[in-house]
């Protein structure tokens, strides 16, 4: 049976706990601390290791005697049978078994241990094989690889300038070890024979204190005194790269601005009485990250939503010296913070060591908060935490249950939209929508002073000439230089379909979804003959053409294989900073620093519409052609503005300057005051009643054209303005499941990619990796929603598999800094192949010069 939602100030005070405390009469502050699904041990009156029963702490513990000097290091084996304890001081490592000793305590009899290491000196750090034959130990800058069994020394791994801080066995691969170090690197070694198969550079100012090694991604997460987090691959052939780095401070702060700005969005009898969540200001201290633990489960939502719980894997606790956090890696984005100080029941405020540790509870329960049901496991979370500045120790419960409950009432962003946003059009438009705006002509009427008889008006009413249009005498032409030329340019008629003709027949083959990345180069081209930056790039609808923008004032119109002279359009005073094709792929929309805006048939050389300088206040940022080609939705300022249109090629020869071409505003959208619109992105392919907007507020707005409003932002989007914004928009040749159109990302200088889901606006992935530090490097996604590319200062092109944060392929051989990319459609060639354009571009006292077109070859299985 489901249970009601409570007061969200209950279920914050339920959400730590502390169950057990005790007092040591030797200092505990760092040393490491161990917890086990059933048990948990620390050190205790410097010589004695306690062992304790998450279970039931009430129960009489067991305090194990065997040490001579105060004991440094704690660990529990892997094995579930039997649970295996190791303690190291400067004396002795021994090896307990747990349930045997409990049992021997309670029977009044005396424990006792195997001694593996003796007088091996100060043991920081313990740890265990996969199959608890081996214990490594560190001690100063050397690592002890022993025997479990009985007293014997594997091997010693000396190479670390430091202390070694920690050191783990990769489950996957147990000869392999990893290590971190005060020198601030970590080591790869073969604990078999002693060598170093990779060593790191510096990463910190400060010392390495923490590692995690996750057997599901195949990464390596470290962290430093200063509050830094690194992600690393372990994948083969991946060089131990750099994944994704997360600040813990930063992040935080980032996590309490959003709950604030949260807290203004709910009444204040929902909001808990003890902030909790950090409304309240706090001192900027240092967060040394004290323990990485996967956080194994985290609840979700119900079956609607139940696609986003292969996300929460990502989700990892740190434990650090004021607080608890549990953090996706996969968008460096933190789930919830639980500040010690915020929970009057807990004696430590402080802590110097952490040991987090998942609890075997297995039950499920439902919860409902807003008619909206909540699957959550109701499982505990037990920490193990020591004093900083006393000599106490305790054991914290966090309820998961609780935990959920309260983030969920509290966040909001799962009950607080009466239905899910999507971006395919699921409702019919409202009768206020301004997306119902139909453009009429006017009819001219003549005014009843005018109107004169019959016969007056059929005499002087007839022109002079009885034609439509007058030939002009060509007085004022260049007088002509050749007689006459051959028509070498004269087209051939199409070929009907035969049997044999298959590219006649109108089948459209569909986008290869199982195709690799691309990695060949298949051609370059200049674009001009001196450095001239191009501003926007896209492909046709169909692959066949790619347009480019330059900075020039010129648009160039290349063929799909960039062979032959391209087509050029000119008329724009500054910069094309965007390119737009129409739907049916008949016209060209170009945006201009200038303050203009113009449409241009493909096979025209003048514009069929233009709006001047006289519309618009501000340059424009971004122009496109929307809800199947009836509007133009362009950015000006602060505001987004949706035109109606209606285009005429024709014209008189005496009046050419007359454009017959209509345009009229049918709305305004305007964003946060004095905020400027970055960019804005809105599908074409088909109906869509969504459209995403970015602000120099680095803000993303996301507006409902059908509604005529906003319906969701998202704040502090990135740590910069976001300078593009791309959405799973497919193609014709692509067809996706329609939830796969509500991903989109956003990038921004020096703060990576992000992957976004419309449906809970919420980041679920990032991506890192590529240079961008200064430059508005562009981004694109695959029209099968597979790869994502990007540009970058260092000369190169990054290819990533949307499913992973690390980029799978580095496109070199460019000259410069790639600055934009855009994937072809599919336009199938002869040759099979796929085609990916990605343009390079060199800087040159803050220019952005392009100096070639590169296009990459895909082969296909």
């Amino acid at each position: 049976m489901a249970d009601s939602w409570q007061t969200a100030e209950d279920h914050f005070q339920n959400v730590l706990l502390e169950k057990h405390s005790v007092t040591s009469r030797a200092p505990v502050s760092h040393v490491q601390l161990a917890c086990s699904p059933c048990f948990c041990a620390f050190p205790l009156h410097g010589n004695e290791l306690c062992i304790l029963k998450t279970g039931d702490p009430s129960l009489q513990s067991v305090q194990l005697k065997g040490h001579h000097r105060s004991i440094t290091a704690v660990t529990f084996g892997n094995r579930q049978e039997p649970v295996l304890v190791c303690s190291a001081s400067e004396d002795y490592v021994i090896v307990w078994e747990a349930e045997r000793c409990h049992k021997q305590a309670m029977q009044g009899m005396i424990p006792r241990g195997i001694v593996i290491g003796t007088l091996l000196g100060n043991v920081q750090y313990l740890s265990m094989s996969p199959d608890d034959g081996t214990v490594a130990a560190c001690t100063d800058a050397k690592i002890y690889m022993l025997n479990s069994k009985y007293e014997e020394v594997f091997t010693i791994l000396q190479g670390h300038l430091g202390s070694v801080t920690a050191a783990e066995f990769c489950s996957w691969q147990p000869d392999i070890l990893v290590s971190v170090s005060e020198d601030r690197t970590f080591k790869v070694w073969n604990q078999i024979n002693g060598e170093v198969l990779y060593q790191s550079a510096v990463l910190s100012a400060s010392p390495l204190l923490s590692l995690c090694i996750s057997e599901e991604h195949k990464q390596l997460i470290t962290g430093s005194g200063d509050g830094q987090l690194w992600v690393f691959s372990l994948l083969d052939g991946q060089q131990y790269r750099l994944v994704i780095q997360v600040d813990l401070q930063k992040t935080e702060q980032r996590y309490l601005r959003n709950m604030e700005l949260k807290q203004t969005q709910l009444s204040k009898s929902a909001l808990p009485t003890k902030n909790t969540l950090g409304g309240e200001e706090r001192m900027e201290t240092a967060k040394p990250v004290l323990r990485i633990t996967p956080c194994k489960h985290f609840p979700v939502l119900n079956e609607e939503a139940i696609s986003f719980s292969s996300m929460n894997s990502f989700n990892f606790w740190i434990g650090s010296s004021d607080s608890l956090h549990i953090i996706n890696l996969a968008t460096s984005e933190m789930e919830a913070a639980l500040h010690f100080k915020d929970y009057s029941g807990l004696s430590i405020a402080v802590a110097g060591s952490c040991a987090i540790q998942h609890g075997t509870t297995n039950n499920a329960r439902v919860f409902i908060c807003n008619n909206v049901e909540l699957l959550a496991l109701s499982l505990q979370v037990f920490c193990l935490l020591t004093s900083m500045f006393e000599n106490h120790i305790a054991l914290l419960e966090v309820n998961l249950t609780a935990l959920a409950r309260a983030f969920h009432h509290f966040n909001g962003q799962a009950c607080c939209l009466t239905e899910p946003l999507c971006v395919v059009a699921r409702t019919p438009l409202l009768p206020t929508s301004p997306l119902n705006f139909e453009l009429t002509k006017r009819e001219d009427s003549k005014p009843a002073c005018q109107k004169k008889s019959d016969v007056k008006s059929s005499v002087k009413d007839q022109p002079l000439v009885f034609h439509t249009k007058v030939k002009s005498s060509g007085y004022t032409a260049t007088p002509r230089m050749a007689m006459f030329s051959l028509k070498t340019n004269i087209q051939k008629p199409s070929v009907l379909p035969t049997k044999g003709n298959k590219r006649g027949c109108g089948i459209i083959k569909d986008y290869p979804v199982d195709s690799p990345a691309p990695s060949v180069v298949q051609t370059q081209v200049s674009t001009a003959v001196r450095p001239t930056p191009i501003c926007s790039l896209q492909y046709s609808g169909d692959g066949k053409q790619l347009a480019c923008g330059l900075a020039d004032k010129s648009i160039l119109l290349y063929n799909s294989s960039l062979t032959g002279s391209p087509a050029v359009f000119t008329g724009h005073d500054g910069a094309v900073t965007s390119i737009g094709w129409s739907h049916n792929r008949n016209w060209l929309l170009s945006a201009s620093e200038d303050k203009t805006l113009k449409i241009w048939p493909v096979h025209g050389t003048e514009p069929a519409l233009e709006l001047g300088a006289d519309t618009f206040s501000k340059p424009i940022r971004s122009a496109q052609f929307y809800f199947m080609d009836k509007f133009i939705l362009m950015s000006s300022g602060p505001s987004l503005q949706l035109f109606v249109y209606h285009l005429d090629t024709n014209r008189e020869d005496i009046k050419r300057y007359k454009q017959k071409s209509l345009c009229k505003l049918v709305e305004k959208f305007q964003m946060t005051p004095s905020t400027e619109v970055t960019c804005l992105s809105a599908v074409n392919e088909f109906y869509s009643h969504i459209v995403l907007a970015s602000g120099s507020n680095r803000m993303v707005e996301v507006f409902d054209f059908n509604v005529g409003c906003s319906v969701a932002a998202i704040p502090d989007a990135h740590s910069r303005a976001v300078h593009q914004i791309v959405q799973n928009k497919g193609s014709v040749f692509s067809t996706q499941g329609s939830d796969a159109y509500n991903l989109f990302l956003t990038t921004a200088v020096t703060d990576g990619i992000k992957l976004w889901d419309l449906r809970t606006v919420r980041c679920v992935r990032r991506y890192e990796g590529h240079l961008n530090r200064c430059h508005p490097c562009g981004i694109a996604i695959t029209p099968c929603g597979q790869f994502i590319a990007t540009g970058s200062e260092n000369k190169c092109a990054y290819v990533f598999d949307i499913r992973s944060s690390s980029f799978i392929h580095k496109l070199s051989r460019h000259t410069d800094t790639v600055i934009n990319v855009a994937f072809n459609p599919f336009y199938p060639k002869v040759s099979a192949h796929l085609y990916i354009c990605i343009v390079c571009s060199s800087c040159n006292s803050d220019v952005i010069q392009c100096s070639h077109l590169l296009m990459l070859e895909i082969q296909l299985k």
